[in-house]
């Protein structure tokens, strides 16, 4: 009773970090810093240095930043520069973490113990202290920092010619978001101001998404699956949730994502050819690739029995024309069939593993060592392959903190997936009574699942007196939620109504 009590007096986002806090912990990550961790930060004062005449000086170039809008923790910057002929030069800078956090250290070994940053609506738990991953190691405004530059040559079609990668001095001239970014790249909007301070910069942008479309189109002509997930995100006005709204992949992201996926396979290369194992990212050939097929011809579609990207993107594709209001739960269903990905130590091969989803067959995780851990072991073993020094990790330790990585991005991602939930039911939990349009997203042996529109928010359909089919629109009346537990119920109304909302519906979406 009294801890009812004291929740009554906690604001939206109190009571919401103190839920992640204690998923957090259960599940084996820790939310809290230790005083080791601490000790070693006081001794951190200001950005790395080195004087090393093999560090390149590239401040001069019209880098920038494109992130979320609340992004602190910047990781890498983009520009491009003029190439001989028709093809394209793009160089990726990632901030030199390791340069701050030693191996070994305090620092590292929380870093080591959660393996990534958990990000939650109402609170960021970061994976490095504040004072580094949003400052001393971020790849700040107006700052000049150390990176590791990954220098890529594509020809005209966005195939890649060759690769570089090297330290060099770096300088963010524009730190951007993506939403501003996107809308105007579409025509929406005007450019950011704090673009339009820099000379030339709109045109780098402008240069930039052109080279990403390219990419995006070869992409997916390999076989690159698209899925439109459904995760929602709460936004907050002081301390209480104002909205749930799903994040669009709009075109900016978009760039971002081509210029990473190309970095990622350039530095797979790259330790590919110093010969030594690495961290890779896999996502396997789907073992359940049967089930997807069977998926498919509930659709009168016919895929191959044998795991085919390619046909399995043709397959997504038409869906997301022909149905984009259920797309997100096909989506959701066909990742769940495949299985999700994991880190691997893995040796040079002429046949890697892969990843699947991207249609690539060298991958790994490099561009965000503020975020992951795996990017951070992956800087360290470039690092010693550009100085000619043995791996700082043996074989042995790579297949332990792959195996880890693994685990923990799972622990991870259970909490923000739980999260989500706990503030879906918040936000709705004055709305008791009230009435939404929405979709059947899921029947298992544990009930039928609804995923309203207004706000986008899922939860479990009871009182159901017959039995509904995945995809039926129909309209439902709010009756339960447990902010603590993350539970939603709705249920159904008469029919009449039911039908009323179909038609609605219906209308909305041109049918």
């Amino acid at each position: 009773m009294k801890d009812l009590d004291f929740r009554k007096h906690l604001s939206d986002k109190e009571e919401l970090t103190r839920i992640a806090i204690g998923m957090m912990t259960i599940r084996g990550l820790e939310p809290e810093f230790s005083f080791q961790v601490r000790e070693q930060l006081h001794q951190i004062d200001e950005p790395a240095s080195n004087h090393d005449s093999s560090v390149r000086d590239l401040r001069s170039l019209p880098w920038c930043s494109i992130d979320n809008d609340d992004s602190r923790d910047l990781d890498q910057l983009t520009v491009t520069k003029k190439s001989t002929g028709k093809g394209w030069n793009l160089l990726v800078a990632i901030a030199d973490v390791d340069a701050l956090v030693g191996k070994g250290t305090a620092i590292d070994e929380h870093a080591a113990i959660n393996t990534r940053s958990v990000y939650t609506s109402a609170k960021i738990f970061p994976m490095l202290p504040l004072k580094l991953s949003n400052n001393l190691s971020s790849l700040n405004p107006g700052q000049d920092r150390l990176a590791l530059v990954c220098e890529m040559h594509f020809t005209e079609e966005g195939e890649v010619q060759k690769s570089f990668i090297y330290r060099a001095w770096v300088h963010n001239r524009a730190q951007l978001a993506y939403d501003n970014v996107s809308d105007w790249l579409e025509g929406k909007a005007q450019l950011p101001q704090t673009a339009q301070e820099v000379l030339g910069l709109d045109a780098q942008i402008r240069k930039q998404d052109e080279l990403a479309q390219i990419l995006r189109l070869r992409r997916h002509e390999r076989g690159s699956l698209e899925f439109e997930i459904f995760q929602p995100r709460a936004s907050f006005s002081e301390n209480s949730i104002q909205d749930i709204a799903q994040q669009a992949h709009n075109r900016a992201r978009q760039l971002i994502e081509e210029f990473m996926i190309a970095t990622n396979g350039c530095t797979s290369h790259f330790l590919s050819d110093a010969g030594i194992y690495s961290i890779r990212r896999v996502v396997r050939s789907p073992e359940r690739w049967l089930q997807i097929v069977a998926l498919a011809k509930e659709y009168e579609y016919g895929l191959p029995n044998e795991p085919d990207s390619q046909a399995l993107e043709q397959f997504l594709a038409k869906r997301r024309r022909e149905d984009p209001l259920r797309f997100p739960d096909l989506s959701l269903v066909i990742v769940k069939l495949m299985g999700s990905g994991e880190y691997i130590a893995e040796k040079p091969s002429r046949h890697p593993i892969g990843h699947f989803g991207l249609a690539v067959s060298d991958y790994m995780h490099s561009t965000a060592p503020n975020r992951r851990y795996p990017d951070i072991i992956t800087l360290r073993l470039i690092k010693a392959v550009l100085a000619g020094r043995a791996p700082p990790y043996s074989i042995d330790d790579l297949k332990s903190l792959a195996q880890h990585c693994t685990l923990q991005e799972d622990a991870a991602r259970k909490v923000e997936r739980q999260l989500r939930k706990s503030e879906a039911a918040l936000f709705l939990r004055s709305k008791i009574g009230q009435v939404f349009d929405g979709v059947i997203s899921g029947v298992n042996d544990k009930g039928s699942w609804v995923r309203i529109f207004q706000p986008p928010v899922e939860g479990k359909l009871v009182n159901a007196e017959e039995g509904f089919l995945v995809g039926r629109l129909l309209r439902v009346k709010l009756i339960y939620t447990h902010v603590q537990l993350g539970f939603i119920d709705f249920t159904p109304i008469g029919n009449d109504e039911v039908n009323g909302s179909v038609k609605h519906l219906r209308r909305k979406e041109g049918g």
